[in-house]
């Protein structure tokens, strides 16, 4: 391409900033006007960011921008807002507009930028370069942090035998893919026979996230069984806990799946830091004290089991092997968070879920206590029954005076 087109489109780019009636961006065009020096707003808020943002935005909520607006910040600038699906920073853009900054909304939001971003790369995984650089990741770089203590799981919780045929189940978040990375490797290399299938429900996402768990999937050389539900569509009117209901209906699901393929255990994502986040949840909001376990039996599905193989994996270094290799991945996708009805609820503290309020205590604890999350960890093993005034077993409770008069269980004084 010549100088001069290079020029002519660069000035293009510039007028349709002044163009009243150009409103939005595309995809394409972002690059370039991040190079002239706009800046680029991300309007989800900060829990939607952790599941990934696009490269150079900064988190704004839309009243951020306003007050940025009333304090004379954005003068003179250059502003490219977006939202999850661009209808909420279309609204603010034609707002800021209005006010005289030189504002567009990025067309389709970062969904749509995810979805051009991985086309782009479909040239490149066709080689198998994604696919190795993932790979050799987890072999090298992330060997320490997620593959020794993924195989430290599979090995003290005993997750995985001889024989077992399991279904290793893909929501389409990062947690999930890279279980499945993980599972893929070890039935390569390990000593042990046992068979792996990858499963993905669709419990009715839109065609954008469905695109995007596809792509996620070839990309990635994982060959999947995918097949479809309408659990959203069943929970989405349910007004008391929609999400716990949500997700007992998949469990339900997958189970079913799995042992229609002759499997005996699944694999869920679940990770480290779920487990320490349940453990607070369960005292602070359901007065008990018990954590999620690393592998139970199904009570609904004889012969099954649940796996964990995530277990000692910390969330942060997850988040570290999927931005080294670039990687994006949907969060949730349902229809309570796939709207840009959430860009603008996120802010809110009231619609926030329980576990994003504990992800923020334990952060908070975090500063003066560096060690808490090891410690909450270790809590549930080293309780001790001696000193409990009352504990379940099997759904049976049993209370310390049912005991207390046998000079056999006479503990030390504390």
């Amino acid at each position: 391409m010549s100088r001069g087109i290079i020029l002519e489109k660069e000035k293009s780019m510039e007028e349709t900033w002044e163009n009243p009636d150009e409103l939005e961006i595309s995809a394409g065009e972002l690059d370039a006007a991040l190079k002239g020096g706009a800046a680029l707003y991300d309007l989800r808020g900060e829990f939607s960011r952790e599941y990934g943002f696009i490269p150079g935005s900064a988190g704004r909520t839309e009243e951020q921008v306003r007050q940025m607006l009333d304090a004379g910040e954005l003068a003179g600038r250059k502003i490219v807002l977006y939202c999850a699906r661009g209808e909420v920073s279309l609204d603010l853009a034609a707002e800021l507009r209005e006010s005289g900054i030189a504002a567009r909304s990025l067309a389709g939001g970062y969904i749509e930028w995810l979805r051009q971003k991985m086309e782009r790369e479909q040239a490149a995984a066709a080689a198998g370069e994604l696919q190795n650089k993932v790979e050799n990741s987890l072999r090298k770089k992330f060997h320490e942090k997620i593959w020794s203590n993924f195989t430290k799981a599979v090995k003290d919780y005993q997750l995985v035998k001889p024989g077992d045929k399991i279904a290793v189940c893909i929501s389409g978040g990062k947690d999930s893919m890279l279980l499945a990375k993980l599972m893929q490797e070890l039935h390569r290399h390990t000593r042990v026979p046992f068979e792996v299938e990858f499963l993905v429900m669709d419990p009715g996402y839109s065609p954008q996230n469905r695109r995007v768990i596809e792509e996620n999937l070839k990309n990635l050389g994982v060959d999947a069984h995918i097949f479809e539900s309408d659990i959203f569509s069943s929970v989405y009117h349910v007004e008391k806990s929609p999400c716990y209901l949500c997700a007992r209906m998949r469990r339900g699901h997958l189970y079913n799946y799995a042992k229609s393929l002759g499997c005996n255990k699944i694999a869920l994502g679940h990770h480290y830091d779920d487990v320490i986040e349940t453990i607070l949840m369960g005292m602070l909001w359901g007065a008990q004290v018990q954590t999620m376990m690393p592998k139970l039996h199904s009570t609904n599905f004889p012969g099954m089991e649940l796996i964990r193989p995530l277990y000692l994996i910390r969330e942060d270094d997850i988040k570290a092997w999927r931005d080294y290799n670039g990687l994006h991945f949907i969060q949730c996708a349902c229809k309570f968070t796939d709207s840009c009805t959430t860009c603008r609820s996120e802010g809110n503290q009231e619609t926030r879920s329980k576990r994003a309020e504990v992800k923020e205590l334990i952060r908070t604890m975090k500063k003066t206590n560096p060690d808490v999350e090891q410690h909450i960890f270790r809590s549930v093993e080293n309780v001790c029954l001696d000193t409990v005034v009352a504990y379940k077993q099997k759904g049976q409770k049993i209370s310390f005076l049912d005991h207390y008069d046998d000079p056999r269980n006479e503990s030390p004084e504390k």
